[in-house]
């Protein structure tokens, strides 16, 4: 019922030209291969993505990158041991995080050497 309102009121501004000069007028949608999201975090990560920020689990991904980088260059003892503890932590909560979510997932996580 709603779909078939919507259909209508489409086809209303089409007639009326109200859609004719919207942005991108004529020229192909930029769609994002998203076929990996689940699909229903799709919209949300779109969102997300449109406000120019990412989901948790992405910005913590992004902060092990970081941290693998830095602690290969870290000579101070003390810091390269606080930053492996972090590394460690952040890789248990994406192991966990990703368990979760993926019910087809073994359920394991490999550590990284």
């Amino acid at each position: 019922m709603l779909e078939l309102i919507a259909e209508q009121r489409i086809a209303e501004a089409i007639a009326k030209g109200e859609l004719d000069d919207l942005p991108g007028a004529g020229r192909p949608l930029q769609l994002d291969d998203d076929a990996l999201i689940p699909a229903e975090l799709r919209l949300a990560y779109r969102i997300l993505k449109n406000a120019g920020t990412v989901p948790p689990e992405v910005e913590a991904l992004n902060e092990i990158a970081h941290l693998e980088r830095w602690v290969l260059k870290e000579i101070e003892p003390s810091a390269r041991t606080q930053a492996l503890k972090r590394l460690a932590l952040l890789r248990a909560i994406a192991c966990r995080s990703s368990r979760t979510r993926r019910s087809t997932s073994s359920g394991r996580c490999t550590p990284r050497s």
